[in-house]
């Protein structure tokens, strides 16, 4: 059912993106960005639904995948549920309410916190650290004058959520600069909004309907949206790459 709204919505979405490339309507129009960005969201919406069912092989497959919920969960004894939320419980760490209310109450204990996931065990990095080590060795083999490098063994295994926290800090870096521009487009708004009381206000053609992406931006109201918007994107990011480099220095060291 799903694949099928992804179908009609992308569908419906390119149809009238077509419609406003006959009609002439220009690619600075906010209406034609929008239907854009849309075209381009259910495509690759649906293109994830059909990566899902080629792998798990169900719908159209005689012998789909049978898929089982992972060993941790399981377990009722690991309370650690972030790597299994979904991606808004993720960032805003709405799965730890439970934990937190009772914290409250009374003093939290091992028992309470519980166990930790087999992927964050010391035994399991131990093991994915040495993997790539032998990977290495594997690799200097037949080069008698190299010796294997524990550099690149740590960053075969760590590297993924390494690049994964650098990418969180330059977004929430370049999230930076959403502050300033939006801040110094509301001033300007504004001292705009004042000179235009005193002089005549030049007429909008009732004929063009469509608002373009520049008087959209120009809108104070929308710039205070938007600098709200990116100050919580700021901080998501942040603590995103907080979290992730702190849990990869602690597997690390755990491996080590």
């Amino acid at each position: 059912a799903l694949f099928l709204y992804w179908i009609m919505a992308f569908v419906t979405k390119t149809i009238k993106l077509v419609r406003y490339c006959q009609d002439g309507v220009p690619f600075s129009q906010l209406r034609f960005c929008i239907t854009g960005i849309m075209v381009i969201l259910y495509g690759l919406l649906m293109a994830v639904e059909v990566n899902v069912i080629r792998v798990r092989r169900y719908v159209f497959f005689m012998n789909p995948q049978k898929v089982k919920p992972p060993e941790d969960l399981q377990d009722l004894g690991v309370r650690f549920l972030q790597p299994f939320v979904n991606l808004l419980s993720k960032a805003t760490y709405w799965w730890m309410n439970t934990l937190i209310i009772s914290a409250h109450k009374k003093p939290v204990d091992l028992k309470a916190i519980g166990k930790l996931p087999i992927a964050m065990r010391a035994l399991t990095n131990y093991v994915c650290l040495k993997e790539a080590y032998e990977e290495q060795k594997k690799k200097v083999a037949e080069q008698p004058n190299r010796s294997p490098s524990i550099w690149l063994a740590m960053y075969s295994a760590f590297g993924r959520p390494i690049l994964l926290s650098s990418t969180f800090r330059y977004l929430a870096d370049l999230l930076g600069f959403a502050g300033p521009l939006c801040i110094s487009g509301i001033v300007q708004g504004f001292q705009n909004t004042t000179n235009n009381t005193n002089t005549t206000e030049k007429v909008k053609d009732p004929s063009n309907s469509y608002l373009s992406s520049e008087e959209f931006l120009r809108n104070v109201y929308v710039l205070a949206v938007l600098l709200f918007l990116a100050l919580i994107l700021q901080r998501t990011f942040l603590q995103a790459s907080y979290y992730v480099t702190t849990e990869t220095g602690i597997n690390l060291r755990g491996a080590l």
